[in-house]
Protein backbone atom coordinates (compact mmCIF):
# COMPACT_ATOMS: atom_id res chain seq x y z
CA UNK A 1 0.00 0.00 0.00
CA UNK A 2 1.30 3.54 -1.13
CA UNK A 3 2.19 5.84 1.78
CA UNK A 4 -0.39 8.88 2.14
CA UNK A 5 0.51 12.46 0.50
CA UNK A 6 1.82 15.14 2.53
CA UNK A 7 0.49 18.61 1.71
CA UNK A 8 2.94 21.06 1.08
CA UNK A 9 4.00 22.73 4.55
CA UNK A 10 4.28 26.35 4.37
CA UNK A 11 5.98 28.29 7.34
CA UNK A 12 5.38 31.40 7.98
CA UNK A 13 9.01 32.71 8.21
CA UNK A 14 8.06 36.32 8.77
CA UNK A 15 7.43 37.42 12.51
CA UNK A 16 4.32 37.89 13.68
CA UNK A 17 3.22 40.58 16.37
CA UNK A 18 0.95 39.27 18.92
CA UNK A 19 -1.31 42.31 20.13
CA UNK A 20 -2.16 41.91 24.07
CA UNK A 21 -6.17 41.72 24.24
CA UNK A 22 -7.54 43.25 27.25
CA UNK A 23 -10.95 44.55 28.70
CA UNK A 24 -10.08 48.02 28.07
CA UNK A 25 -8.88 47.48 24.48
CA UNK A 26 -12.12 45.48 24.06
CA UNK A 27 -14.37 48.35 25.10
CA UNK A 28 -12.46 51.39 23.73
CA UNK A 29 -12.46 49.43 20.45
CA UNK A 30 -16.38 49.15 20.62
CA UNK A 31 -16.94 52.39 19.77
CA UNK A 32 -18.22 53.36 16.13
CA UNK A 33 -16.30 54.99 13.47
CA UNK A 34 -15.85 58.69 14.44
CA UNK A 35 -17.92 61.36 13.38
CA UNK A 36 -15.67 64.43 11.71
CA UNK A 37 -17.36 67.98 11.92
CA UNK A 38 -15.25 71.32 10.58
CA UNK A 39 -16.29 74.22 13.15
CA UNK A 40 -15.77 77.71 13.07
CA UNK A 41 -12.43 77.83 14.99
CA UNK A 42 -9.97 76.20 17.37
CA UNK A 43 -12.28 74.01 19.98
CA UNK A 44 -11.30 74.96 23.08
CA UNK A 45 -14.02 73.23 25.77
CA UNK A 46 -16.06 70.20 25.61
CA UNK A 47 -19.17 70.35 28.31
CA UNK A 48 -21.64 67.52 28.93
CA UNK A 49 -24.78 68.24 30.18
CA UNK A 50 -25.33 66.08 33.56
CA UNK A 51 -28.84 65.35 33.06
CA UNK A 52 -31.10 63.03 30.06
CA UNK A 53 -30.40 62.99 27.24
CA UNK A 54 -27.01 64.09 27.95
CA UNK A 55 -26.63 67.71 24.99
CA UNK A 56 -23.02 68.47 25.11
CA UNK A 57 -21.93 71.86 24.37
CA UNK A 58 -18.95 72.70 22.23
CA UNK A 59 -17.22 76.18 22.64
CA UNK A 60 -15.61 78.02 19.63
CA UNK A 61 -14.86 80.95 17.60
CA UNK A 62 -17.98 83.35 18.82
CA UNK A 63 -20.68 80.75 19.95
CA UNK A 64 -21.46 78.09 22.01
CA UNK A 65 -23.28 75.35 20.36
CA UNK A 66 -25.11 72.48 21.47
CA UNK A 67 -25.13 68.94 19.98
CA UNK A 68 -27.70 66.41 19.95
CA UNK A 69 -26.44 63.38 21.38
CA UNK A 70 -28.53 61.53 19.69
CA UNK A 71 -28.55 62.74 15.96
CA UNK A 72 -25.07 64.17 16.34
CA UNK A 73 -26.36 67.38 14.95
CA UNK A 74 -26.78 71.24 16.12
CA UNK A 75 -29.64 71.36 18.25
CA UNK A 76 -29.21 74.96 19.74
CA UNK A 77 -26.77 77.67 18.98
CA UNK A 78 -25.21 80.44 21.46
CA UNK A 79 -23.67 83.61 19.63
CA UNK A 80 -24.75 86.51 21.53
CA UNK A 81 -20.77 87.14 21.74
CA UNK A 82 -18.64 89.85 19.70
CA UNK A 83 -15.57 87.81 20.13
CA UNK A 84 -14.14 84.50 21.07
CA UNK A 85 -15.98 82.64 23.61
CA UNK A 86 -14.73 80.00 26.05
CA UNK A 87 -15.63 77.55 28.67
CA UNK A 88 -19.35 76.85 27.76
CA UNK A 89 -20.22 74.85 31.12
CA UNK A 90 -24.10 73.46 31.98
CA UNK A 91 -25.73 73.64 35.35
CA UNK A 92 -26.24 70.29 37.30
CA UNK A 93 -29.82 70.92 36.50
CA UNK A 94 -28.92 70.91 32.87
CA UNK A 95 -31.61 74.48 33.07
CA UNK A 96 -28.75 77.09 32.28
CA UNK A 97 -24.95 77.61 30.56
CA UNK A 98 -22.73 80.03 31.75
CA UNK A 99 -19.93 80.91 29.22
CA UNK A 100 -16.64 83.58 29.28
CA UNK A 101 -14.90 85.66 26.14
CA UNK A 102 -11.99 87.54 25.48
CA UNK A 103 -14.32 90.75 26.31
CA UNK A 104 -13.91 90.17 30.08
CA UNK A 105 -17.65 89.83 30.71
CA UNK A 106 -19.28 86.33 32.08
CA UNK A 107 -22.64 85.71 30.01
CA UNK A 108 -25.40 83.35 31.70
CA UNK A 109 -28.45 81.98 29.31
CA UNK A 110 -31.80 80.34 29.29
CA UNK A 111 -30.43 76.84 27.41
CA UNK A 112 -34.16 76.24 26.33
CA UNK A 113 -34.89 79.81 25.12
CA UNK A 114 -31.59 80.42 24.54
CA UNK A 115 -32.11 83.60 25.83
CA UNK A 116 -29.43 85.95 27.98
CA UNK A 117 -30.89 85.55 31.63
CA UNK A 118 -27.37 87.80 33.47
CA UNK A 119 -24.24 89.29 32.00
CA UNK A 120 -21.23 89.87 35.08
CA UNK A 121 -18.90 92.38 34.61
CA UNK A 122 -15.57 93.29 36.81
CA UNK A 123 -12.28 91.27 35.22
CA UNK A 124 -10.17 93.07 33.01
CA UNK A 125 -9.03 90.44 30.91
CA UNK A 126 -10.20 87.33 28.86
CA UNK A 127 -12.13 84.59 30.89
CA UNK A 128 -11.09 81.59 30.11
CA UNK A 129 -13.02 79.34 33.06
CA UNK A 130 -16.86 79.69 34.05
CA UNK A 131 -18.10 77.33 35.97
CA UNK A 132 -21.37 76.21 38.78
CA UNK A 133 -20.54 75.53 42.19
CA UNK A 134 -22.51 73.19 43.96
CA UNK A 135 -25.19 75.53 45.54
CA UNK A 136 -26.20 76.25 41.71
CA UNK A 137 -26.63 79.74 43.25
CA UNK A 138 -23.37 81.45 42.08
CA UNK A 139 -20.48 80.66 39.46
CA UNK A 140 -16.74 81.15 39.56
CA UNK A 141 -14.74 82.57 36.80
CA UNK A 142 -10.66 82.54 35.89
CA UNK A 143 -9.06 85.51 34.17
CA UNK A 144 -6.13 86.36 32.49
CA UNK A 145 -6.29 89.26 34.72
CA UNK A 146 -4.80 86.62 37.05
CA UNK A 147 -7.94 86.30 39.86
CA UNK A 148 -10.46 84.03 40.26
CA UNK A 149 -13.96 85.73 41.14
CA UNK A 150 -17.46 84.05 42.55
CA UNK A 151 -20.44 85.82 41.25
CA UNK A 152 -23.96 85.52 43.24
CA UNK A 153 -26.28 84.78 39.93
CA UNK A 154 -29.93 86.16 41.92
CA UNK A 155 -28.43 89.54 42.39
CA UNK A 156 -25.65 89.72 39.59
CA UNK A 157 -22.83 90.78 41.77
CA UNK A 158 -19.29 89.88 42.47
CA UNK A 159 -18.75 88.46 46.14
CA UNK A 160 -15.69 87.69 46.50
CA UNK A 161 -11.78 87.74 44.60
CA UNK A 162 -9.21 86.08 44.75
CA UNK A 163 -6.16 87.53 42.76
CA UNK A 164 -2.63 85.11 44.40
CA UNK A 165 -2.17 83.73 41.07
CA UNK A 166 0.87 85.53 39.20
CA UNK A 167 -0.08 84.48 35.31
CA UNK A 168 -2.98 83.68 33.88
CA UNK A 169 -5.59 81.51 34.83
CA UNK A 170 -7.09 79.10 32.26
CA UNK A 171 -8.33 76.10 33.77
CA UNK A 172 -10.57 74.89 37.18
CA UNK A 173 -13.42 73.51 39.00
CA UNK A 174 -15.97 73.67 41.42
CA UNK A 175 -16.19 70.64 43.83
CA UNK A 176 -18.96 67.91 43.53
CA UNK A 177 -19.04 67.07 47.17
CA UNK A 178 -18.65 70.43 48.91
CA UNK A 179 -20.34 73.97 47.83
CA UNK A 180 -17.31 75.97 48.72
CA UNK A 181 -14.13 74.59 47.16
CA UNK A 182 -12.81 75.78 43.68
CA UNK A 183 -9.67 73.82 42.21
CA UNK A 184 -7.92 76.58 39.86
CA UNK A 185 -4.66 76.19 37.53
CA UNK A 186 -2.54 78.96 36.41
CA UNK A 187 0.20 79.92 34.14
CA UNK A 188 2.22 80.68 37.63
CA UNK A 189 2.65 76.66 37.66
CA UNK A 190 0.51 76.71 40.77
CA UNK A 191 -2.60 74.52 41.22
CA UNK A 192 -4.81 76.48 44.23
CA UNK A 193 -7.54 74.95 46.14
CA UNK A 194 -9.69 77.79 47.65
CA UNK A 195 -12.63 77.89 50.69
CA UNK A 196 -15.70 80.69 49.54
CA UNK A 197 -15.69 80.66 53.37
CA UNK A 198 -12.23 82.44 53.90
CA UNK A 199 -10.91 85.14 52.32
CA UNK A 200 -7.60 83.33 50.74
CA UNK A 201 -6.28 79.98 49.32
CA UNK A 202 -6.71 76.94 52.09
CA UNK A 203 -3.75 74.58 49.66
CA UNK A 204 -1.49 75.37 47.19
CA UNK A 205 0.85 72.69 44.74
CA UNK A 206 3.76 73.71 42.96
CA UNK A 207 3.40 71.61 39.00
CA UNK A 208 6.14 73.10 37.30
CA UNK A 209 4.57 73.68 33.98
CA UNK A 210 1.97 76.03 33.18
CA UNK A 211 -1.38 74.13 34.06
CA UNK A 212 -4.00 73.87 31.00
CA UNK A 213 -5.91 70.88 33.27
CA UNK A 214 -7.06 70.20 36.57
CA UNK A 215 -9.85 67.60 37.67
CA UNK A 216 -10.61 66.12 41.06
CA UNK A 217 -12.66 63.32 42.11
CA UNK A 218 -16.15 63.61 43.39
CA UNK A 219 -15.18 62.67 47.40
CA UNK A 220 -12.85 65.70 46.89
CA UNK A 221 -9.65 63.70 47.96
CA UNK A 222 -7.54 63.67 45.10
CA UNK A 223 -7.34 65.83 42.33
CA UNK A 224 -5.03 66.09 39.50
CA UNK A 225 -2.98 68.54 37.20
CA UNK A 226 -1.79 68.68 33.73
CA UNK A 227 0.95 70.86 32.52
CA UNK A 228 3.73 70.35 30.03
CA UNK A 229 3.86 66.69 29.62
CA UNK A 230 2.69 65.67 32.74
CA UNK A 231 -0.13 64.48 34.73
CA UNK A 232 0.42 65.27 38.35
CA UNK A 233 -1.64 63.29 41.44
CA UNK A 234 -2.26 65.55 44.25
CA UNK A 235 -3.86 64.01 47.93
CA UNK A 236 -5.77 66.80 49.30
CA UNK A 237 -6.21 64.61 52.14
CA UNK A 238 -2.79 64.69 53.37
CA UNK A 239 -1.79 68.28 52.93
CA UNK A 240 -1.10 68.29 49.18
CA UNK A 241 0.55 65.68 49.01
CA UNK A 242 2.22 63.97 45.94
CA UNK A 243 1.36 60.69 44.96
CA UNK A 244 2.47 59.95 41.85
CA UNK A 245 3.49 61.72 38.42
CA UNK A 246 2.80 60.55 34.90
CA UNK A 247 4.81 61.09 31.95
CA UNK A 248 3.29 58.94 29.07
CA UNK A 249 2.35 61.68 26.59
CA UNK A 250 5.26 64.05 24.57
CA UNK A 251 3.80 67.14 24.10
CA UNK A 252 1.76 69.37 26.42
CA UNK A 253 -1.46 67.94 27.90
CA UNK A 254 -4.47 69.59 27.24
CA UNK A 255 -7.25 68.29 28.90
CA UNK A 256 -8.54 65.69 32.11
CA UNK A 257 -11.62 63.94 32.06
CA UNK A 258 -13.26 61.38 33.65
CA UNK A 259 -14.80 57.87 31.96
CA UNK A 260 -16.16 54.71 32.77
CA UNK A 261 -18.12 55.58 35.86
CA UNK A 262 -15.32 57.06 37.20
CA UNK A 263 -12.55 54.54 37.13
CA UNK A 264 -10.44 56.13 33.90
CA UNK A 265 -8.95 58.82 33.50
CA UNK A 266 -8.69 60.19 29.88
CA UNK A 267 -6.19 62.68 28.83
CA UNK A 268 -5.60 64.49 25.44
CA UNK A 269 -2.31 66.42 24.38
CA UNK A 270 -1.26 67.90 21.34
CA UNK A 271 0.84 65.24 20.48
CA UNK A 272 -2.52 63.91 18.85
CA UNK A 273 -3.24 61.51 21.19
CA UNK A 274 -5.80 60.56 23.80
CA UNK A 275 -4.48 57.65 26.59
CA UNK A 276 -6.91 56.60 29.34
CA UNK A 277 -5.06 55.61 32.78
CA UNK A 278 -6.26 52.70 35.18
CA UNK A 279 -7.00 55.03 38.65
CA UNK A 280 -6.33 52.29 40.81
CA UNK A 281 -2.47 51.78 39.18
CA UNK A 282 -2.00 55.10 36.93
CA UNK A 283 -0.98 52.50 34.49
CA UNK A 284 -2.21 53.63 30.50
CA UNK A 285 -4.85 50.54 29.30
CA UNK A 286 -5.64 52.20 25.90
CA UNK A 287 -4.29 54.75 23.84
CA UNK A 288 -6.71 56.25 20.80
CA UNK A 289 -5.44 58.56 17.61
CA UNK A 290 -6.65 61.80 16.17
CA UNK A 291 -6.63 63.54 13.36
CA UNK A 292 -5.53 67.02 14.99
CA UNK A 293 -3.68 68.54 17.56
CA UNK A 294 -6.09 67.83 20.92
CA UNK A 295 -7.19 70.60 22.87
CA UNK A 296 -10.18 69.17 24.78
CA UNK A 297 -11.73 66.05 24.91
CA UNK A 298 -14.99 64.37 27.18
CA UNK A 299 -17.19 61.44 27.57
CA UNK A 300 -20.41 61.34 28.40
CA UNK A 301 -21.77 60.47 31.87
CA UNK A 302 -23.11 57.25 30.42
CA UNK A 303 -19.95 56.46 28.54
CA UNK A 304 -21.71 56.24 25.14
CA UNK A 305 -20.41 59.18 23.05
CA UNK A 306 -16.73 60.30 23.11
CA UNK A 307 -15.85 63.57 21.87
CA UNK A 308 -12.86 65.50 21.16
CA UNK A 309 -12.28 69.30 20.29
CA UNK A 310 -9.00 69.51 18.31
CA UNK A 311 -6.96 73.37 17.05
CA UNK A 312 -7.79 73.02 13.70
CA UNK A 313 -11.76 73.54 14.46
CA UNK A 314 -12.29 69.81 13.81
CA UNK A 315 -14.54 68.39 16.23
CA UNK A 316 -14.85 63.75 16.52
CA UNK A 317 -17.83 62.37 17.80
CA UNK A 318 -17.34 58.36 17.99
CA UNK A 319 -20.53 56.89 19.68
CA UNK A 320 -20.38 53.55 21.46
CA UNK A 321 -21.95 50.87 19.58
CA UNK A 322 -25.37 49.10 20.82
CA UNK A 323 -24.91 45.83 22.59
CA UNK A 324 -25.47 42.64 20.03
CA UNK A 325 -28.80 40.84 20.33
CA UNK A 326 -28.09 37.22 20.76
CA UNK A 327 -29.30 35.35 17.50
CA UNK A 328 -31.79 32.33 18.06
CA UNK A 329 -31.37 29.27 15.93
CA UNK A 330 -33.47 28.21 13.50
CA UNK A 331 -35.86 25.33 14.12
CA UNK A 332 -34.35 22.19 12.61
CA UNK A 333 -35.96 20.59 9.43
CA UNK A 334 -35.76 17.58 7.70
CA UNK A 335 -32.36 18.72 5.91
CA UNK A 336 -30.30 20.03 9.33
CA UNK A 337 -31.78 17.56 11.83
CA UNK A 338 -29.45 17.19 14.73
CA UNK A 339 -30.78 14.26 16.25
CA UNK A 340 -27.74 11.79 17.83
CA UNK A 341 -25.14 14.81 17.63
CA UNK A 342 -25.69 15.65 21.17
CA UNK A 343 -25.54 12.12 22.32
CA UNK A 344 -21.86 11.23 24.08
CA UNK A 345 -20.79 8.12 24.11
CA UNK A 346 -21.07 6.09 26.98
CA UNK A 347 -18.49 3.50 28.04
CA UNK A 348 -18.96 0.71 26.41
CA UNK A 349 -19.94 1.94 23.52
CA UNK A 350 -17.83 1.69 19.80
CA UNK A 351 -17.30 4.82 17.86
CA UNK A 352 -16.72 5.08 14.46
CA UNK A 353 -14.66 7.91 13.38
CA UNK A 354 -15.96 9.59 9.97
CA UNK A 355 -13.06 11.30 8.68
CA UNK A 356 -13.23 14.36 6.29
CA UNK A 357 -11.51 14.39 2.29
CA UNK A 358 -8.55 16.91 2.86
CA UNK A 359 -8.70 19.06 0.96
CA UNK A 360 -5.40 19.92 -0.90
CA UNK A 361 -4.44 22.78 -2.47
CA UNK A 362 -3.66 23.39 -6.34
CA UNK A 363 0.05 22.83 -6.25
CA UNK A 364 -0.73 20.03 -4.00
CA UNK A 365 -2.80 18.22 -6.49
CA UNK A 366 -0.41 18.72 -9.17
CA UNK A 367 2.61 17.32 -6.83
CA UNK A 368 0.61 14.61 -6.39
CA UNK A 369 -0.01 14.11 -10.24
CA UNK A 370 3.65 14.38 -11.05
CA UNK A 371 3.11 17.61 -12.43
CA UNK A 372 6.20 19.54 -11.60
CA UNK A 373 5.94 22.65 -13.65
CA UNK A 374 1.81 22.88 -13.38
CA UNK A 375 2.97 22.64 -9.55
CA UNK A 376 5.12 25.57 -9.97
CA UNK A 377 3.10 27.41 -12.56
CA UNK A 378 0.43 27.75 -9.79
CA UNK A 379 2.26 28.70 -6.68
CA UNK A 380 3.32 31.77 -9.20
CA UNK A 381 0.21 33.31 -9.71
CA UNK A 382 -0.05 36.68 -8.48
CA UNK A 383 -2.57 35.38 -5.74
CA UNK A 384 -0.12 33.10 -3.90
CA UNK A 385 3.31 35.14 -4.71
CA UNK A 386 1.98 38.35 -3.92
CA UNK A 387 0.43 37.84 -0.85
CA UNK A 388 2.16 34.38 0.84
CA UNK A 389 5.70 34.51 -0.50
CA UNK A 390 6.35 31.68 1.57
CA UNK A 391 4.54 29.28 -0.17
CA UNK A 392 5.76 29.80 -3.67
CA UNK A 393 9.31 29.42 -1.70
CA UNK A 394 8.25 26.63 0.00
CA UNK A 395 7.00 25.04 -3.37
CA UNK A 396 10.60 25.44 -4.53
CA UNK A 397 12.12 23.41 -1.58
CA UNK A 398 10.08 20.86 -2.25
CA UNK A 399 11.38 20.46 -6.56
CA UNK A 400 14.68 20.84 -4.79
CA UNK A 401 13.96 18.33 -2.48
CA UNK A 402 12.53 16.02 -5.27
CA UNK A 403 15.26 16.97 -7.96
CA UNK A 404 12.43 18.49 -9.95
CA UNK A 405 13.56 22.20 -10.02
CA UNK A 406 15.36 22.05 -12.94
CA UNK A 407 13.03 20.15 -14.97
CA UNK A 408 10.32 22.51 -13.66
CA UNK A 409 12.49 25.78 -14.77
CA UNK A 410 13.09 24.41 -18.12
CA UNK A 411 11.19 25.01 -21.25
CA UNK A 412 9.76 28.29 -20.63
CA UNK A 413 8.55 31.06 -22.12
CA UNK A 414 10.21 34.46 -22.29
CA UNK A 415 7.89 36.02 -20.12
CA UNK A 416 7.17 32.93 -17.84
CA UNK A 417 10.50 33.63 -17.06
CA UNK A 418 10.57 36.83 -16.31
CA UNK A 419 8.21 36.40 -13.90
CA UNK A 420 10.11 33.70 -11.83
CA UNK A 421 12.64 36.52 -12.41
CA UNK A 422 10.93 39.42 -11.02
CA UNK A 423 9.77 36.96 -7.91
CA UNK A 424 13.12 36.85 -6.80
CA UNK A 425 14.07 40.13 -7.43
CA UNK A 426 11.36 41.70 -5.20
CA UNK A 427 12.01 38.99 -2.28
CA UNK A 428 15.68 38.35 -2.48
CA UNK A 429 16.59 41.11 0.23
CA UNK A 430 14.48 38.89 3.10
CA UNK A 431 16.98 37.01 4.98
CA UNK A 432 14.80 33.94 5.19
CA UNK A 433 14.26 33.28 1.62
CA UNK A 434 18.22 34.61 0.58
CA UNK A 435 19.95 30.92 0.16
CA UNK A 436 16.47 29.25 -1.49
CA UNK A 437 16.23 31.70 -4.37
CA UNK A 438 19.98 32.45 -4.92
CA UNK A 439 20.03 28.77 -6.34
CA UNK A 440 16.81 29.57 -7.74
CA UNK A 441 17.90 32.78 -9.99
CA UNK A 442 21.78 30.43 -10.55
CA UNK A 443 19.78 27.87 -11.92
CA UNK A 444 17.92 30.22 -14.13
CA UNK A 445 20.91 31.67 -15.20
CA UNK A 446 22.76 28.25 -16.66
CA UNK A 447 19.36 27.43 -17.93
CA UNK A 448 18.77 30.58 -20.21
CA UNK A 449 22.09 31.87 -20.52
CA UNK A 450 22.05 31.40 -24.39
CA UNK A 451 19.06 33.63 -24.39
CA UNK A 452 20.29 36.71 -22.58
CA UNK A 453 20.69 39.47 -25.55
CA UNK A 454 17.87 38.10 -27.47
CA UNK A 455 14.91 38.76 -25.35
CA UNK A 456 14.29 41.88 -24.21
CA UNK A 457 12.15 41.16 -21.44
CA UNK A 458 14.20 38.83 -19.90
CA UNK A 459 17.10 41.22 -20.07
CA UNK A 460 14.89 43.91 -18.46
CA UNK A 461 14.18 41.48 -14.94
CA UNK A 462 17.65 40.37 -14.87
CA UNK A 463 19.30 44.08 -15.12
CA UNK A 464 16.61 44.89 -12.20
CA UNK A 465 17.87 41.48 -10.73
CA UNK A 466 21.54 42.52 -10.67
CA UNK A 467 21.09 46.02 -9.19
CA UNK A 468 19.02 44.57 -6.27
CA UNK A 469 22.07 42.23 -5.80
CA UNK A 470 24.56 44.76 -6.24
CA UNK A 471 22.70 47.36 -3.90
CA UNK A 472 22.54 44.18 -1.04
CA UNK A 473 26.44 43.46 -1.56
CA UNK A 474 26.50 47.60 -0.73
CA UNK A 475 24.19 47.58 2.58
CA UNK A 476 26.13 44.07 4.07
CA UNK A 477 29.40 45.70 2.98
CA UNK A 478 28.60 48.86 4.99
CA UNK A 479 27.30 46.87 7.19
CA UNK A 480 30.56 45.24 7.80
CA UNK A 481 31.89 48.09 8.20
CA UNK A 482 29.99 49.39 11.17
CA UNK A 483 30.48 46.06 12.47
CA UNK A 484 34.61 46.25 12.57
CA UNK A 485 33.95 50.41 14.06
CA UNK A 486 31.90 48.59 16.72
CA UNK A 487 34.28 46.03 17.40
CA UNK A 488 37.15 48.49 17.89
CA UNK A 489 35.03 50.95 20.12
CA UNK A 490 34.41 47.39 22.33
CA UNK A 491 37.73 46.25 22.17
CA UNK A 492 39.14 49.90 23.46
CA UNK A 493 36.60 50.28 26.04
CA UNK A 494 37.40 46.65 27.27
CA UNK A 495 41.42 47.51 27.66
CA UNK A 496 40.41 50.81 29.24
CA UNK A 497 38.01 49.04 31.82
CA UNK A 498 41.29 46.56 32.47
CA UNK A 499 43.95 49.45 32.51
CA UNK A 500 41.55 51.08 35.70
CA UNK A 501 41.00 48.23 37.49
CA UNK A 502 42.38 47.54 40.70
CA UNK A 503 43.60 44.32 39.93
CA UNK A 504 45.58 45.59 36.79
CA UNK A 505 48.31 47.13 39.49
CA UNK A 506 49.36 43.63 40.34
CA UNK A 507 50.16 42.82 36.35
CA UNK A 508 52.72 45.84 36.17
CA UNK A 509 56.06 46.07 36.58
CA UNK A 510 58.61 47.16 39.69
CA UNK A 511 59.50 50.06 37.82
CA UNK A 512 56.12 51.33 36.22
CA UNK A 513 54.93 51.15 39.70
CA UNK A 514 58.15 52.94 40.94
CA UNK A 515 56.90 55.54 38.49
CA UNK A 516 53.33 56.08 39.23
CA UNK A 517 54.19 56.30 43.33
CA UNK A 518 56.49 59.10 42.18
CA UNK A 519 53.62 60.79 39.99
Amino acid sequence: MAAPFKKTSARHLQPRVDVKTTPDTIYWKNLDVPVTKKEFGAITDIGFCPTNPHYFAVTNSTRVQIYSPTSLQIHKTISRFKEVAYSGSFRSDGKLLVAGGDEGSIRLFDVDSKSLLRMFKGHIGAVHVTKFLADKTRIFSGSDDNSVSVWDIPSERELLSYREHQDYVRCGLASTSSQDLILTGSYDHTVKLYDTRMNESVMTFQHGHPIESVLMFPNGGICLSAGGNVIKVWDLLQGGRLLTSLRHHHKTVTSLSFCNNFTRILSGSVDRHIKIFDISTYKVVHTLDMPGTVLSAAVSPNDDLLVVGMAEGLLSIQKRKPPKEAKTRAKPTYRYNPAGKTYHPQKGDFVVLHKRKEQLARYDKYFKKFEFTKALDSAMKNGVCLRSPEVTVRVLQELMKKGAIKAALACRSDLSVGYIIQFIKRNISKPSFQRVLLDVANLVLDLYADQVGQSPVMDCQLTELRETVEQEVNYMTELSEVMGMLDTVFAAAAMKTNTTSPESAYSMTPSAVAQATDI
